[in-house]
């Protein structure tokens, strides 16, 4: 029997491998074919088939031979056709089995997330789609050849000048395109420096923090040591004998507030003193709100500082760029680390990002958000004291997120409750170091920018219902 592609202008260019093999005819064989490609996924549901003549020409075979298996799986629910639109595959592209039998007494189940409030994701909805198109059209229309061509493991030149000039302005920090190394975000960073062998542990921490980066770490051989965190952030009086700590100094995540200055002074001495390094995650570093920029603690010694940013909060996650900017000591070695091209971050973004920084409107675009995440936390805090006013919000300066502070013991059941509300967020507790000994204190991390505009005011009454009494 005969073996095919089909390629239809009707299917929108689709391609569609179709074995007309076994017994039973050339009709038995089509109908075989479509079936099992439709059971196994390649033809997904919804998707048009070709009209009977083009796939009978495709294959060969009559046009009725075409008509007669699409009849047959039409009958047996595979497809459905309809006037005008053509022969589909089922949405419900299977065959219907007998209802599973449900216990009379079945026991109740939680109803799934509607309102997502997650900490560390922006608003997708208000992606700069056409300033991004935009920027992304010259980048590309400017380009020269050689940018299609084998590139350069630091990243391209234009987004690490683009780079210079913005982190020198918007966060004060000191360096030069030869410094930057372009990565495709904080996790990748960690990855290229302790997985790639340029630094190694122990390294100190803050006692909360992400799991996640934790994992990233601990995959890579490095034990993490954790730094009780105060009003002042970490206390990095009580570091050891570790030779780098990471800190999150603009905004600790995840309980909010910045390094103080006092020790921001105080662990750039320490690094000093033992030949040692600061890890800076620039964590929401552009969005405060009801206080001055804090500068970035790099700015204090460049040669001290491994400054560490990326786009996933100020623009998206699904522009996966970010950077590191390096003592001149450490490029040589990370960019040995980064080694084949399969880890370099897309050179086409590299350059639309660069325009984008370039042009201005990365920084319309962080004051926009600024002023549209400064207005949900405003909801946010007015909504839990006119419904909770015994629950203490804090870490609301700045950043994507807020601390409700819980009764003792009330933890769990808040975040159960929430999730019966329809609630995903999170419970302090999930990013508590497992190894620390700083007093425990109750909480729900709550994201107030993931949201769209519409569906945030149900999700800040469902939280309020979901709040411990007083």
């Amino acid at each position: 029997m005969a073996t095919s592609w089909v390629n239809s202008a009707e299917r929108i260019g689709s391609d569609l491998h179709l074995e007309l093999t076994g017994p039973g005819g050339r009709r038995a064989a089509l109908t075989r074919a479509l079936r099992e490609a439709v059971r196994s996924g390649r033809l997904a549901p919804g998707t048009r088939l070709p009209p009977y003549r083009s796939l009978a020409a495709d294959l060969g075979v009559a046009r009725n031979t075409v008509a007669d298996a699409y009849a047959e799986l039409v009958a047996e629910g595979w497809l459905i056709a309809r006037q005008g639109s053509g022969t589909r595959v089922a949405e419900r592209a299977e065959p219907l089995r007998p209802a599973a039998r449900v216990p009379k007494k079945a026991p109740p189940r939680a109803r799934g997330p509607r309102h997502d409030l997650m900490q560390g994701t922006p608003d997708a909805s208000a992606f700069p789609r056409t300033a991004w198109l935009a920027s992304y059209r010259r980048a590309l229309q400017q380009a020269p050849n050689e940018v299609f061509g084998p590139g350069d493991p630091a990243g391209r030149p234009e987004l690490r000048e683009a780079l210079t000039e913005y982190l020198a302005r918007a966060r004060g920090v000191r360096t030069e395109p030869g410094r930057i190394v372009i990565c495709s975000g904080f996790a990748h960073a960690l990855r290229l420096l302790f997985g790639g062998g340029v630094l190694r542990g122990p390294l100190a921490v803050e006692a909360y923090g992400l799991g996640f980066h934790r994992e990233v770490l601990a995959a890579a051989g490095v034990r993490t040591v954790p730094l009780p965190l105060d009003e002042d952030g970490a206390r990095v009086d009580r570091l050891g004998r570790e030779r780098a700590v990471l800190l999150t100094p603009a905004h600790q995540f995840p309980t909010g507030g910045p390094l103080h200055p006092a020790r921001r002074a105080a662990v750039i001495d320490w690094a000093r003193a033992r030949d040692g390094l600061v890890l800076e995650d620039d964590y929401d570093g552009e969005f405060r709100y009801d206080r001055k920029p804090v500068g970035a603690v790099q700015g204090l010694d460049p040669e001290r500082v491994i400054h560490i940013g990326s786009v996933s909060k100020s623009l998206s996650p699904a522009v996966r760029l970010g950077w590191m900017v390096l003592p001149e000591r450490y490029v040589g070695a990370v960019l040995a680390a980064k080694g084949e091209r399969e880890a370099w971050a897309s050179v086409l973004d590299q350059l639309g990002l660069a325009d984008f920084i370039a042009s201005g409107s990365y920084d319309r675009h962080v004051r926009r958000m600024r002023l549209r995440y400064r207005g949900r936390r405003d909801r946010l805090v007015t909504a839990l004291a006119e419904h909770a006013p015994h629950i203490e919000v804090t870490g609301i300066a700045a950043g994507l997120h807020a601390v409700l502070r819980l009764p003792p013991g009330t933890e769990a059941s808040a975040v159960k409750a929430a999730a019966w509300q329809g609630i995903a967020l999170d419970g302090l507790a999930a990013f508590r170091h497992p190894e620390t000994d700083m007093p425990a204190g109750d909480g729900l991390v709550v994201g107030y920018a993931t949201p769209s505009e519409h569906a945030y005011g149900p999700a800040l009454e469902a939280l309020c219902g979901a709040l411990p009494p007083p």
